[in-house]
Order: structure tokens, then C-alpha cells, then sequence
């Protein structure tokens, strides 16, 4: 048992240094590239984050352990909107851009709601799974496409921190390998904590799917919370919005895409009647909240972590 609490202490740590040197690296690319940090949340930073959740998807759909996989993605998207961008906006009111709230959130929506649709029939077969595979590279090159043409070069420049400004004068290929580092750090930190908290769950007795939907989707959506929270105290806001809704997207479509493709994933009954809706629920919610005035206030932060930690309390009490 303390061989995993350590291991769950460790990951948490590497998770940390690795999710602020994420944010550095990834601001001053975004500058080199001549591109907002926005686009780089929503591709570079929302890829690198979503990793630990691709692997675990991936080595538990191959061990014979789908529920965990389907949960994974499920649970980190709850967790992801009513964990990470709510405390996010306690921390630090976050402000959605025009685009964020005109294209990415919608896209959101209408992915979370063909994952519910295809899901009720059981399964996620090969076919559906290359629809979502192909979907996320639409996604990421219309995505990649229109932020280019909207960022010049001075607006690209004005939007890296004080903190990384001195990285922006470092070669590409060095911002490159330090992103790389610390996206690896991010997924080494992950795969630490997980392995823990899964080895204290399964002596807890806990179920796939409930381990899938919290402690699993927690573990792995830590590396959001450290890359979101680092951004929004270096008011990188766009690339903490970006990071939260460009992750939900790559975990339904490139994790459910790719893991699919490997092996036809069941649906769980249980999540797909309950889970799922409850993802969908948090979804649909941002729109209220930041219509607004395209803010989520501390206020509004402060409801979604209260709503997520009453989702968390039904799961323990339906178990």
C-alpha cells in the first residue's frame, strides 16, 4: 500500500514541473510560429495533455478491459469541465475568445453527442472509429488553418509571457525538444499516479467502471489541471480554454478513434445511460455560463466544481 501512495505522490510531482514547462515551451513556439497561443492549446498542449488518457485507453482496451478504456475518456471529459476548468475559474476568472465560443465549443457538443449516439447500440466498431479518427484530423487542420490567417506576426508575439520570452530567441527545434520533454513528463508523471491510485482502488474493491470514471479520469486528466492552471496564473487564458475543449475534443475523437481502430470497444450499459448524459450535461452547461458576457467567472468555477463533486458523491453512493 505505501509503495502505491508513493508512487501516487511522485507522479503528482512530476506532473507539476512538467505541466509549467509545457506552458513555457508551448508560448514561446506559439511566437516562432507565428501562431496564437490558442491554436497551440487547442493542438499541441491539448495533444500533449491528452496522452496519458490515448495510453491508458489503449493498454486497457488490449488487456481485455474496455469498461475502464470507455470510462477513461468519459470520466476525464466530466472531470475535465467540472474539475479542471472549474477550479481553473476559481483561481483566475477565464475569458472564452469569440472563436473559442463560435467553433471549438460547438464542435464539442456536436462530438460529445455523436459519441452518445453511436454508443447506444453497444459498441464502437472499426468503422465508427475511423469516422472519429478522420473527424479529428478535419478538426485540427481547418482549426490550424484559420488561426494562421488570423494572428499576425506582432499579435503572435504580444501573446507570449514575460516568463518565455527568452525561449522565443532559442531555435525551433530546441522549443520542439523541450515540448516533447515535457509532454513526456507529463505522461511518465500519469502513468505514476494511475498505476498507484489503481493498485489502492483495486484493493478497495472498487469496480472497472468506477475506477474507470474517477480515479483512472482523474489521474490522467491531471496533467490539464496543472497546464490549465499554469497558463491561467500566466495569463495564458486562451491557452487554458483551449486546453480544457481542445482535450475533450482529442479524447472523444483520437482516443476513441485510434483505441477502436485497435479493438472494437463495448459500451457499457451503465455509462452510456447515465455517465455519458452526465458528460453531456456538463457540456451543454458552459454555454449558460459563459454567454454571458463570454466569461466563467469565479462564481461560475465555483459551481462546477461543487456539480462535479456531486457527481463524484452519486457514483460512491450508486455503487
Amino acid at each position: 500500500m505505501w509503495a502505491a501512495v508513493g508512487m501516487v505522490a511522485a507522479g503528482a510531482a512530476l506532473l507539476a514541473i512538467a505541466g509549467d514547462k509545457l506552458v513555457d515551451f508551448a508560448s514561446a513556439l506559439a511566437a516562432r510560429l507565428r501562431v496564437s497561443t490558442a491554436v497551440i492549446g487547442l493542438t499541441v498542449v491539448a495533444a500533449g495533455t491528452s496522452a496519458p488518457e490515448l495510453f491508458v485507453s489503449v493498454i486497457a482496451a488490449l488487456r481485455g478491459a474496455p469498461t475502464i478504456s470507455l470510462g477513461n475518456v468519459v470520466g476525464s471529459n466530466i472531470a475535465n469541465i467540472g474539475l479542471i476548468l472549474g477550479v481553473t475559474a476559481v483561481v483566475s476568472a477565464v475569458p472564452f475568445t469569440e472563436r473559442a465560443f463560435a467553433f471549438e465549443y460547438p464542435f464539442l457538443v456536436l462530438a460529445s453527442w455523436i459519441t452518445l449516439l453511436l454508443c447506444r447500440d453497444g459498441w464502437i466498431d472499426r468503422l465508427e472509429s475511423a469516422f472519429f479518427a478522420v473527424s479529428m484530423v478535419a478538426f485540427l487542420a481547418y482549426s490550424v488553418w484559420v488561426a494562421r490567417r488570423e494572428v499576425s506576426r506582432a499579435e503572435a508575439e504580444e501573446l507570449v509571457r514575460t516568463d518565455a520570452a527568452s525561449l522565443g530567441s532559442r531555435p525551433a527545434a530546441l522549443l520542439i525538444a523541450g515540448l516533447l520533454a515535457a509532454m513526456a513528463g507529463l505522461g511518465g508523471g500519469a502513468q505514476l499516479l494511475v498505476t498507484g491510485a489503481v493498485d489502492i482502488a483495486h484493493r478497495t474493491g472498487l469496480g472497472d467502471r468506477v475506477i474507470g470514471l474517477t480515479i483512472v479520469a482523474i489521474g490522467t486528466s491531471l496533467p490539464e489541471l496543472v497546464a490549465s492552471l499554469a497558463a491561467a496564473l500566466k495569463r495564458q487564458h486562451e491557452m487554458a480554454v483551449a486546453n480544457v475543449v481542445g482535450s475533450n475534443i482529442f479524447n472523444l475523437l483520437l482516443i476513441l478513434g485510434v483505441t477502436g481502430l485497435l479493438s472494437p470497444i463495448p459500451a457499457d450499459p451503465t455509462i452510456v445511460s447515465s455517465d455519458m448524459w452526465v458528460m453531456m450535461g456538463f457540456t451543454v452547461l458552459l454555454f449558460p455560463l459563459v454567454a454571458k458576457g463570454r466569461v466563467l467567472s469565479r462564481v461560475d468555477g465555483a459551481v462546477l466544481v461543487v456539480l462535479y463533486l456531486g457527481y463524484l458523491s452519486w457514483l460512491a453512493l450508486s455503487r
